[in-house]
């Protein structure tokens, strides 16, 4: 009997047909295998993951090892999306029994959930051999199993970071130079293969360029901005980022695309447009905000987890291209200039003689008539894509991922203002899509106070929230407040992280990943590590101390402030896997600056466009009428002569009130 047919995740309703018996993660299961007297094998992955579907294939949909699996074990499918604080768990047994981690995760544990052994993909052949290996280290050496599970258990509850310290600019300054160390200066990013999208890092270095003036910060983000753009990693006709390239030049991607690397690239994207005028920079941004709009955009207001990785189980054709297929859809002159400026030969960089497209020559500030001849191939080109078998989409709504989108939508409004423009690209208001966002999780994934992690078709699931569901959502909602003046989104984050403090604090300033009421797995996360997604802690943070600046409440940034202070150990030693927590300490070392705008034009004010150009690492901006209500940085603060007046705060000190965006400049660039 399967029983994944009534599951919200798309991974597990995958699975739902499987021979295998599979259990979802519940009670329930563990139960049953203390009863059989067997073991847990616990497979965990997403639905996005070309490895997962792989082993799906081979192993989980054949017969055979279906019946040696049911006969020997209980089955348990875990999303990873939906649970990742089970994921957690089980990831750190597998680093420290393997030296490596990855999905689809493959977990064999005790009754009691205890690991004894963990691996990720296995071959089916290597598989089957597993389970009738273990099968009879089950029945002959239980004693010996179940010491290995205590010893895991003992060796993952251990705190991976010792001590703390204080953030100071020495300690931001020597990471940025241990980054340096590791860049590639010359295809842009950190190491080799596979190269992953270094997002929070790029966020850190650029504020930590605004705030120390380095200029060479700068340029490590604007270079691997520009490679990652020109790569096969970008998707150069539809817009938005592959999950990471399997090569050290940006070119072969992973195909699968995730919103939260999205959302964070957006970000960056948008950033460096603020901060240089770059026009490629500029047209990422844009396209990446429409990708998230076009294919990610849920019919609820939310934004989906992910596009596949596979198109009916092969990675990649319906984004590679070969000549032939060029001259078919462009006709000879056209598919000759394509295949110059997107990288396709007869030879290929991908698979079977296909190319995956990359940008070889410039259509960034070029002459009309080569702008115009670009956008007319790409719409041919993007129209015969379409045609094509399509990768399927995790259509759920993830609460972290979805604070991420949002943060950054209300980011790329706001600069799309501050250049003169009308907030809106293609008839696309997305300023309305963010808000709209925001109401799906204020009504959905809020219940009874508490914050749900997951929904699907407007209905909540059932995991709660982990710590970066709170950071995340909080954040968001602090951007929301910023970008509409409504107050009600100031409360909504002041309730969340007031939620935080009381459920997840750990006594010692910093952090669980789960709260003091969630579910007991074997030990209780806490991994203060930046991965694919901004820790829990350093999302907590973020949404910390722009909630401290907007609300006026020093509490809380003294409680980001602890909070950081107890990974100063892994921003000295390790900012590689610390550049959204780093992005933090730039913000609280800026200040961050608090901007009230008094004003009765809160979208267009010259004040408010000089703000948002001047803006400091982490500063919060409002504007709006003088004692707007529900809007703390403009209570108390008028009009000066009935001029719209600018009111700047760093610390909670402030200068005096400017009227003029020449005095405001000149403040915010001190």
């Amino acid at each position: 009997m399967n029983r994944l047919g009534d599951a919200t995740s798309p991974y597990l309703l995958q699975h739902a047909d499987n021979p295998v018996h599979w259990w979802p993660w519940c009670d329930e299961a563990f139960e049953e295998a203390k009863r059989r007297d067997v073991p847990v094998l616990i497979s965990v992955g997403y639905a996005a993951c070309h490895w997962c579907h792989v082993m799906a294939h081979e192993s989980f949909e054949d017969a055979v090892v279906g019946d040696l699996v049911n006969e020997h074990f209980v089955a348990i499918k875990v999303d990873r999306e939906e649970r990742p604080d089970v994921d957690a768990v089980y990831m750190s047994a597998t680093q420290a029994m393997t030296g490596q981690g990855g999905w689809p995760m493959t977990v064999f544990a005790a009754p009691d959930g205890k690991p004894f052994l963990c691996g990720t993909y296995y071959p089916k052949v290597q598989f089957t051999r597993l389970l009738e290996a273990v099968t009879e280290a089950w029945r002959d050496q239980r004693t010996q199993v179940l010491e290995q599970g205590e010893a895991v258990v003992e060796a993952i509850a251990r705190n991976p970071i010792e001590g703390g310290g204080e953030i100071t600019k020495e300690l931001l300054d020597h990471a940025v130079e241990r980054l340096r160390a590791d860049y590639d200066s010359v295809r842009g990013g950190f190491g080799g293969a596979p190269k992953f999208p270094p997002h929070m890092l790029m966020l850190f270095l650029l504020r930590h360029h605004q705030r120390a003036k380095d200029a060479d910060a700068l340029e490590l983000v604007r270079h691997t901005g520009e490679a990652m753009a020109r790569g096969g990693i970008y998707d150069q006709l539809a817009g938005g980022f592959h999950r990471y390239a399997v090569d050290a030049t940006w070119t072969v991607p992973h195909f699968e695309k995730m919103l939260y690397d999205n959302a964070l690239l957006l970000r960056v994207y948008n950033e460096i447009w603020r901060l240089t005028a770059d026009p490629l920079a500029q047209r990422i941004a844009t396209e990446t905000a429409m990708f998230l709009v076009n294919d990610l955009q849920t019919a609820e207001g939310g934004f989906a987890s992910a596009l596949d990785a596979d198109t009916e189980g092969v990675e990649g054709t319906t984004y590679s291209w070969t000549p032939a297929q060029l001259v078919e859809v462009l006709g000879s002159d056209d598919a000759a200039f394509a295949a110059d400026l997107f990288g396709v030969t007869d030879a290929g960089t991908f698979e079977h003689g296909t190319s995956v497209l990359v940008l070889k020559r410039d259509i960034d500030d070029v002459a009309p008539e080569v702008q115009q001849r670009w956008e007319r191939v790409r719409g041919l080109m993007m129209a015969s894509r379409r045609e094509r078998p399509q990768p399927m989409r995790d259509d759920k709504v993830v609460a972290a991922w979805n604070g991420l989108a949002i943060t950054a939508l209300c980011e790329f409004w706001r600069n799309y203002t501050e250049v003169g423009d009308v907030a809106d690209v293609e008839n696309v208001d997305f300023r309305a899509i963010a808000v709209e966002a925001g109401e799906l999780l204020l009504s959905t994934h809020v219940v009874d106070g508490r914050l749900r992690r997951v929904s699907r078709d407007g209905a909540v699931g059932q995991p709660a929230g982990v710590l970066e569901d709170y950071g995340c959502v909080a954040e968001a909602f602090c951007a929301l407040h910023q970008v509409t003046g409504d107050g009600r989104w100031l409360t909504a984050a002041g309730a969340l992280l007031d939620t935080a403090a009381e459920r997840f604090r750990d006594g010692q300033g910093g952090f669980h990943d789960t709260a003091d009421d969630a579910e007991q797995l074997v030990i209780r996360p806490a991994d203060p590590t930046d991965n694919a997604t901004p820790s829990g802690l350093s999302s907590l943070v973020n949404a910390l101390l722009s909630y401290s600046a907007l609300s006026g409440e020093p509490r809380w940034h003294e409680m980001a402030e602890r909070a950081l202070s107890t990974i100063v150990p892994l921003l000295a030693r390790h900012p590689r896997f610390a550049g959204y927590a780093a992005s933090a300490a730039e913000a609280l070392l800026s200040g961050p600056y608090e901007i009230a705008i008094a004003t009765t034009d809160p979208e267009t004010d010259p004040l408010l466009l000089t703000a948002i150009e001047h803006a400091p690492p982490g500063a919060v901006i409002v504007a709006g009428h003088p004692d707007a209500p529900g809007v703390p940085l403009l209570a108390g603060r008028p009009m000066e002569g009935d001029q719209p007046t600018a009111y700047v705060c760093r610390g909670f000190v402030c200068d005096r009130p400017v009227t003029t965006t020449v005095e405001l400049a000149t403040i915010l660039a001190r």
